[in-house]
């Protein structure tokens, strides 16, 4: 069963302003943006690993100078790169996630990666196409498959087969470690949904009761749907909060249905988006970027127009934000590793 909830503390402070960096990764290399201490002057340093595909970057809060960055290189194929020095310098991991010989399934790229939990600091795990779970015991440096998710009797049905749809083909993202227990563990499938394990990933349930599917012939399965972005609240870890190809949800443990927070939505901006994020001291508040879902899902914000949708109680309601962004005319998109909240915001 799911940990138990903790209490709230309502009087948790925010950091301090400091310096912060962010990590950018394109399909054209990393760059990396450092700010001054009160975030208003920022330099750009890059690039690195120019021409290669970079999924995902990411800064290991548990040490503060650890950056694991997912790549696929046009020469050396899908592989870790692995930081000490927040960055500056990198190396290649000695073995990379890769499906074991004779599953007939080979990794195309490394989509996310996540720190494991603060218990077990050298402890990462990365999530591939198509979807596969690994785990790192050495800080990165060497890989293993988890057999309990890739060997699961289930997971082809799962996964459709590995003939997903998704452009780039499937993905295992949003890898979440519970914060009050290591053995507890979420993942996201797209396609296929969204999977929980409460004994460090040996065996796996799907966690989709409550979640449309309205692209499958039953619209409300076991299993198939589409999620784009999983995300707990440290804080609450019983609190959990998913974008969905079919709309944005909300979970609280120990129940097993998840509510539809993206009916809230305004009808002329609809639920469809990549990704959300949460507020670091107070559970109800959540971001999300939506995007056109109309018709082709051309990957841009409703009739040109990008903006935030914040709620404030837990998706009851939400408020546009869109002060600075583009009034008209901006063609683009926020996909779910673009958009992170600043964990010494004070608003």
């Amino acid at each position: 069963m799911p940990a138990t909830r903790p209490s709230r503390n309502p009087t948790t402070r925010a950091a301090a302003p400091a310096p912060v960096t962010l990590h950018i990764a394109t399909r054209k290399g990393l760059w990396r943006l450092k700010s001054d201490a009160t975030r208003r002057s920022w330099t750009l340093a890059g690039p690195q690993f120019l021409g290669h595909i970079v999924h995902h970057a990411v800064a290991d809060p548990r040490d503060g100078r650890t950056v694991l960055a997912a790549a696929r290189t046009g020469h050396l194929g899908p592989t870790i790169f692995r930081s000490t020095d927040r960055g500056r310098t990198w190396t290649e991991a000695a073995t990379p996630p890769a499906f074991a010989a004779g599953s007939g399934r080979v990794v195309d790229h490394s989509f996310w990666l996540t720190p494991g939990h603060r218990s077990e600091p050298q402890v990462w795990y990365a999530g591939t196409s198509p979807q596969g779970l690994f785990r790192s015991e050495d800080g990165g440096a060497t890989w293993q498959g988890v057999a309990g998710f890739n060997d699961h009797p289930r997971r082809p049905q799962w996964c459709g087969g590995d003939q997903d749809a998704t452009p780039d083909g499937g993905k295992l993202h949003s890898i979440v470690v519970d914060p009050l227990d290591p053995r507890h563990l979420y993942v996201g499938l797209s396609g296929g949904g969204l999977f929980e394990s409460t004994d460090g990933g040996a065996d796996w349930h799907p966690l989709n009761r409550g979640v449309r599917a309205d692209f499958l012939p039953q619209p409300t399965p076991e299993f198939g749907h589409d999620p784009h972005c999983l995300r707990q609240h440290p804080l609450d870890p019983d609190r959990l909060y998913h974008q969905n190809h079919c709309g944005i949800y909300r979970l609280d443990r120990p129940s097993w249905t998840w509510t539809d927070i993206g009916a809230t939505m305004p009808k002329s901006v609809g639920a469809i988006g990549f990704p959300l994020v949460l507020h670091p001291r107070d559970p109800d508040t959540l971001w999300v970027f939506p995007m056109d879902g109309t018709d082709v899902w051309p990957r841009t914000p409703p009739r040109g127009r990008p903006a935030v949708y914040r709620s404030v109680n837990g998706g009851a309601t939400w408020q546009r934000q869109a002060k600075g962004l583009p009034a008209a005319q901006a063609w683009w998109a926020v996909k779910r590793q673009a958009m992170t909240t600043d964990q010494a915001a004070t608003v």
